[in-house]
Order: structure tokens, then sequence, then C-alpha cells
């Protein structure tokens, strides 16, 4: 027999789903020691949880909306990061299975600085990150998130900043969160001039970023090496091609390009896993969305000029069992579009923004964030 109450209630809890785990916190101020308790967390290894969700934040004006994914109707999660000091000035950078890289805006009579956190807003625990040790002043041109919790309890966190051997070389810095400390990796290197560090995908075990110009590239957090992807193939309306999207979801690494502002049929690509290439996942077409919501056709300011259709691509939302589907961001509302089945229906209704209208171009200002449950240590 187990020695103790306390190591057969453990024993249990071990093998429950996250979901319940949470709620059970308030069944006693015991089990919410137990359930607590770092070493628990640690041991805990339950299977892929999926994406239950996803937080919408405007930027203007700045709040949250939740976007149920699993078929319920549950309040959201949270709805402030007021667990964290200073709420006012956290903004999120990026998700990644469970956990939240948050940036707060320190302002002072000299000037400003940014303060990194990580945080679990499933059990509103949060850790503030150590400033970069480095011999002079540096820039800092984006950090990304890197946790796999079914390889490791523990998360890292990759940062690429300037190098001081050259204004056109970076170097990469990693925060473990094992060692509670960062350590500069590998020599400076030199990038695209339009690489989007502060954008960066975590997949496969490596940290990816994107070029408006098509260019890709990833730091592989095992090997500690940089590689390059390959690029899309090329098109006649190259000049027209814009990337709408770049994520991950169920373990796939997807992009989107559009080609034009009226554009209503375009591919899913997705990467193989040893990258050698983009492949086409799925094809959509929303010539049906926009039918049944004619307020997606808006005019540019110039009536000379062509109609466009507002819509905003959220997330790809892939599972186990390979459902497919689209979040979009249309006027007014939040629709899932079934990738299979060229099915839509709506999730949500959005408010309108105070100064928004049928000409408004700062339509789909938002970004999204994928929530899971997660009882990981920060």
């Amino acid at each position: 027999m187990i020695g103790g109450n306390d190591d057969i209630v453990t024993e249990i809890l071990l093998r429950l789903p996250v979901k319940p785990l949470v709620r059970f916190k308030c069944v006693s101020k015991r089990w919410l020691s137990l359930i607590s308790d770092p070493h628990f967390s640690r041991r805990y290894h339950h299977p892929r949880v999926s994406v239950s969700g996803v937080f919408l934040r405007r930027r203007i004006p700045s709040q949250f909306q939740f976007v149920t994914l699993d078929g319920t109707h549950s309040k959201p999660p949270f709805t402030s990061l007021d667990f964290i000091t200073d709420k006012a000035r956290i903004k999120i950078l990026e998700s990644c299975n469970g956990l939240l890289l948050c940036r707060r805006l320190n302002k002072t009579l000299t000037g400003q600085s940014h303060r990194y956190f990580v945080c679990n807003p499933t059990t509103k625990q949060f850790s503030r990150l150590p400033f970069i040790s480095t011999d002079g002043p540096i820039t800092i041109f984006g950090l990304s998130l890197a946790f796999e919790p079914t390889k490791s309890p523990y998360y890292q966190v990759v940062c690429v900043r300037s190098a001081a051997v050259s204004v056109y070389f970076y170097q990469i810095e990693i925060y473990s969160s094992k060692t509670r400390a960062w350590r500069p990796c590998g020599s400076p290197f030199v990038a695209p001039f339009d690489m989007v560090f502060d954008q960066g995908v975590f997949w496969n075990g490596a940290v990816h970023w994107l070029s408006p110009s098509g260019a890709a590239m990833f730091f592989n957090l095992d090997k500690e090496i940089l590689g390059t992807m390959p690029s899309l193939p090329g098109s006649e309306a190259w000049g027209k091609r814009r990337f709408r999207y770049f994520g991950e979801s169920g373990g796939h690494l997807h992009l989107i390009e559009i080609y034009g502002a009226g554009t209503t049929q375009f591919q899913v690509f997705e990467m193989s896993s040893d990258y050698s290439g983009w492949f086409v996942k799925y094809e959509v077409d929303l010539d049906g969305i926009v039918a049944a919501f004619p307020e997606m056709v808006r005019n540019f300011l110039d009536p000379c000029d062509s109609s466009y259709v507002a819509f905003v691509i959220v997330f790809v939302v892939r599972n186990e069992e390979e459902e497919a589907e689209l979040l979009l961001h249309v006027p007014g509302k939040i629709l899932s579009y079934n990738l299979r089945e060229k099915s839509f229906n709506k999730c949500c209704e959005l408010t309108p923004y105070s100064n928004e209208s049928s000409s408004s171009l700062q339509f789909g200002w938002l970004d999204a964030y994928q929530y899971m449950e997660s009882l990981a240590c920060v």
C-alpha cells in the first residue's frame, strides 16, 4: 500500500485531465496544496492537451475577448492579467502550450525599458525574467517562448538581440526555467534585413521566423543551430503577395498568403517535418461567406479604386483527429470555417470599434493567442 493518504490521493490526481484538476483545487486547502505543489506539476505528464479557446486582444482599445473551441460556453479563464504586477502596462507577446510570454513597459523620468514575464493563466502564477547581462547597451529584436510539456517540464525563452561586433549581426540568448539564467548561444549571425524576430513560432523543437519578402529561418533548441526554410513557390502575382498567417497548431506549422485585397480563394500551406518544403494542405473558398455577409465587401477611400474583402485570419485549428478549421474575423463577428467540409458557422459577436465604419481601413486590428489548460510551473 502507498504510504499515507496524501500519497494515495496524489497518485489518483496524477491520472486525471487538467480541467478537473483545476476545479479540484477548490475541494479543500489540502487538495489545493497537493495540486499546486511544483513537484506534482513536474510529475504530471498527461497526453497533449488540445487548444480549448483563443484570446482576442483588440489593439484599439486594448481589451480581451475569449472564443471557446471545445463546444462549451464556459466563462473565460481570465479577463485580465491582474495577477501580474502593474497589469495596466502588460502586453501578451506569445502563447505556447498553456504558457504566456508577456512584456511590461516601465516608464521613468530618465526613459523607458521593458520587463518580461512568463505566466500560466490557468494557475495564475508568473515569473519575472532577469535582465540579460552584457558589457554594453543592446537592442532586443524579439523574444520567443519554447515549451513542450510532453518532453520536459521546463520552458525556454529565445532572445534575438544586437551583437557587439557589428550593427549587421545578431546574437541569440537563451533563458532556461531550469537554471533561471540567460546564456549566449552560438556566434553572432547575419539575417535578412526584414526578418521579423518579434513574431517567432515554436514548432518541431525550434523557433521559426518569417520575413515579408518570404525568407524564413529557424533555431533548433536541442542542437542549438540556425537553419533556413524553403520559400513558398513563386507566383505571377509575386508583387501582390501578403502573408496573412504564420502559426502552429496540433503539431503542424501553417502559412497562408493572400494575393490582392479582393481575394476570397487561397491555400493553407504546411511545412514538412524534415523541412523539405511547403505543401498545400487545404484549399479555401470564402465566396459563400461573403454572400452570407455582404458587409465584408468594403470600398477604398478613393471611389475609383476597387473594393476589398474585410476579413482577418485569426487562427488555424488542428487536433489529433485531423479535424481542421479556420477562425476568421469578419465585421462584427468571429466565424469558424471547416477546412474539410467547406462549411462555416458563427462563433460569437464582436462589438464594433467606436470609430469603425464600412470604409474603415483599421478593420481587424487584433492579436490572437491560443489557450489550453496547464499545470506547468513557471
